[in-house]
């Protein structure tokens, strides 16, 4: 059985490990927890973003090594639930940090805003707490 307060590990390829980092730490207000860079063949430089004292954090690989390049679709989504109003603030800072605000569709856009990461994968701003989520 595995211990539901488990840590999360999030890992996805990026193009641009600067640009992420501008997108998910000045714009959302992550840390870099773990950088590292690639010392020899079939490694990548790492990227770990995330808080201090969260179960989660997002792991992201790239650099002259990546063999997977990203591949966003409508559906890969990061859904932080927020349990009240976007703040408009945190919006206009993840689009000056590389963002782009899209459309989600009629569910996501009513309980809240969506912003693509510089590489296309959406991160999700909920207006929901997560025990109302269902």
């Amino acid at each position: 059985m595995i211990d539901p307060s488990a840590h999360v590990r999030l890992a996805r390829p990026a193009r641009d490990l600067a640009a992420a980092e501008r997108f998910y730490v000045h714009g959302l207000g992550l840390r870099v927890l773990y950088r590292a860079s690639a010392e020899g063949p079939g490694e990548h430089d790492l990227l770990i973003l995330g808080w201090p004292a969260a179960t989660w954090h997002l792991e992201l690989v790239g650099g002259e090594n990546l063999t997977a390049t990203p591949s966003p679709s409508a559906e890969d989504l990061l859904v932080l639930y927020l349990d009240g109003p976007v703040d408009e603030e945190l919006v206009r800072r993840l689009e000056e940090a590389g963002g782009t605000r899209v459309s989600q569709g009629p569910y996501w856009d009513r309980w809240g805003v969506t912003v693509a990461d510089p590489d296309g994968y959406r991160l999700v701003l909920s207006t929901r707490s997560w025990s109302n989520a269902d």
